[in-house]
């Protein structure tokens, strides 16, 4: 018999031995093996019940996440339409930067490439003078 078999929700020696250790113990261990005794049957759909309700809630988040600010006015005209004016340029900053990150990043890769074309170039030439290794690019005196 597996570990799992022994500590299953019925009345089984391994369950009951657990629970009166549990009383002994500290008794909400032993109350809470009770309950997994009557009631862990019921256990796994309630699991189930539970994360699909979450999973649902979360997604109503997820969805709302982009005009989550439209649906809480203060009341006050002005201040909701500065705090609207300002989330937009936020949005426009926002989105500059984006274009700004990926321009250098382009930068950085073209360097990057010249630089290994660079290295490659110097080690292909090296190699077709007969001179190879670490010490081919230094010259002695």
């Amino acid at each position: 018999m597996n570990q799992s078999a022994l500590i299953r929700p019925h009345w089984t020696p391994a369950t009951i031995a657990l629970m009166v250790l549990g009383f002994i113990v500290f008794w909400p261990l032993g109350l809470a093996m009770l309950a997994y005794i009557l009631f862990g049957d019921k256990l796994r759909a309630f699991k189930k019940d539970a994360n699909e309700g979450v999973d649902r809630m979360c997604a109503g988040f997820r969805r709302n996440r982009r005009g989550q600010w439209a649906h809480h006015r203060t009341g006050n005209v002005a201040f909701d339409d500065w705090r609207t004016a300002e989330l937009a340029r936020l949005d426009e900053e926002r989105r500059k930067l984006d274009e700004m990150r990926e321009e250098f990043d382009g930068y950085v890769r073209e360097l990057r490439r010249a630089k290994d074309q660079e290295e490659f170039d110097r080690f292909m030439r090296e190699r077709k003078n007969g001179r190879t290794g670490p010490e081919a690019g230094f010259e002695s005196s």
